[in-house]
């Protein structure tokens, strides 16, 4: 692994009287309550936390449940998993649940919440929640008109990341639009012979999701905001004509043998090439342009690179079809819990705070959309320009389609679907296999 090379920025500390304060509170006044579901948990002075967020990301994760832990002697255990949208369902069926569950994916928490394992936020959680994130976040953590969890990091999905120094040295420059970027492509494979794309669908037991943000940002760009959510509700069903689009346009990249898989191979490497390891490519200039999200940033940093607009990396929004669009996609997670022990109920109040948000988006490498956070604490440019995105009334913000879905397509047929159309599988054969995994009710 390579040394951790994060850059850091110095915030004030969290006052001391008030963390213990908000976790004491929701230890006193809420208890055991919060209705509903599971009521044993590990104990009153340990929370077990489940997720996907590995390595150095992990690191910086429990790193910033220290304050708390110091505050409130509970200990935080936290596991990420590869396996986790596999292993969550299974443990919670199994009777052998984490007391919380940190889910990249609202269908799967959805569905968790619906089949009665998770439990409905305590009032803390429910104020910090009214007070700290818009209506839209605050709905991807309600069920059937309950709150059952609080967001807590989130990405602007749709960055395109390249060397500012190679674009000066070609005589390139950004794209405005989605033709100028495809003309951009290949202007770079003319001058240079080499692919100017790498990709990597690869990621454990979620290989093919990095491809589904390319399908989702141009269904968004090319079809608009209410195509979109039609797709996400299955109003209109992966086989229509403005979806085919979509993996068509992205196909003009990703198929095309002349645009990648610069670093790693020929088209079918996708699949195979785990999306963390392209950083290196871009850092070492193997790789002139990649798609992926602002939390790429952190990615980036730890491989070596300076990301500023006039450092070895930067970023520009995937471009729409005109000039000036300002419509992008973005994830995040929502938290769960599987019981309402004090322990509990303290830990989700301090994550839905904007005190957890300015102390882990201080240590680097990720944002977050609850209002309380200054975008100056961002640690790079790339990430305080996605704060004030999200921050910026202006944007048309969608979340990420397929974390939306249900589960038996969001984190399964369209994930497996990305995979088998980039192996070769036609195009309409695949959107049909994504589209029939669709729950009949």
């Amino acid at each position: 692994m390579m040394a951790k090379t994060r850059m850091r920025r110095v915030v004030a500390p969290i006052g001391a009287t008030a963390i213990a304060g908000l976790a004491l509170a929701g230890c006193t006044t809420l208890g055991g309550g919060g209705g509903g579901g599971e009521t044993s948990g590990t104990g009153d002075n340990v929370v077990t936390v489940y997720g996907t967020i590995l390595d150095a990301e992990a690191e910086l994760l429990e790193e910033s449940f220290v304050p708390f832990e110091e505050e409130t002697g509970i200990d935080v255990q936290y596991e990420g998993s590869r396996e986790f949208e596999s292993q969550v369902g299974i443990r919670a069926q199994g009777g052998n649940p984490p007391d919380v569950a940190i889910f990249p994916q609202p269908g799967l928490f959805a569905d968790l919440a619906t089949r009665g394992y998770l439990v409905p936020a305590p009032e803390g959680v429910a104020a910090n929640v009214a007070e700290y994130w818009s209506e839209d976040w605050a709905g991807y953590g309600t069920v059937d008109g309950t709150l059952y969890g609080a967001p807590l990091m989130a990405s602007v999905k749709g960055f395109i990341w390249y060397s500012p120094s190679k674009f000066a040295e070609w005589g390139v420059e950004v794209p405005e639009t989605w033709d100028e970027l495809l003309a951009l492509t290949q202007q770079i494979r003319d001058l240079t012979g080499q692919p100017p794309w790498c990709a990597g669908f690869g990621s454990g037991d979620a290989t093919g999701w990095p491809g589904t943000d390319w399908v989702e940002d141009l269904v968004l760009r090319q079809s608009g905001p209410e195509v979109y959510d039609q797709w996400v509700s299955h109003e209109i069903p992966f086989t229509d004509p403005a979806i085919r689009d979509a993996f068509d346009a992205v196909g003009d990249i990703l198929l095309n043998p002349e645009y990648v898989n610069a670093g790693f191979g020929d088209v079918q490497s996708i699949a195979s090439t785990e999306f963390g390891d392209v950083a290196a490519a871009v850092v070492s200039g193997e790789c002139a342009l990649h798609h992926q999200a602002s939390f790429y940033d952190g990615f980036l940093t730890d491989a070596g690179a300076t990301v500023a607009e006039d450092g070895d990396v930067w970023a520009f929004i995937t471009p729409g079809m005109e000039p000036g669009a300002t419509a992008v996609t973005g994830g995040g997670e929502i938290v769960g819990a599987f019981n309402s022990d004090p322990s509990t109920v303290a830990f989700l109040e301090y994550l839905s705070s904007p005190e957890w948000a300015n102390e882990r988006v201080s240590l680097g490498g990720v944002i977050s959309a609850n209002s309380g956070l200054d975008p100056s604490n961002a640690s790079s440019g790339i990430l305080e320009q996605a704060i004030e995105i999200l921050q910026d009334p202006g944007t048309t913000f969608r979340f990420d389609a397929s974390d939306l879905m249900p589960a038996a397509v969001g984190s399964g047929s369209f994930w497996d679907g990305m995979i088998a159309w980039i192996g070769g599988t036609p195009v309409d054969q695949v959107l049909q296999q994504i589209d029939s995994a669709w729950p009949s009710s």
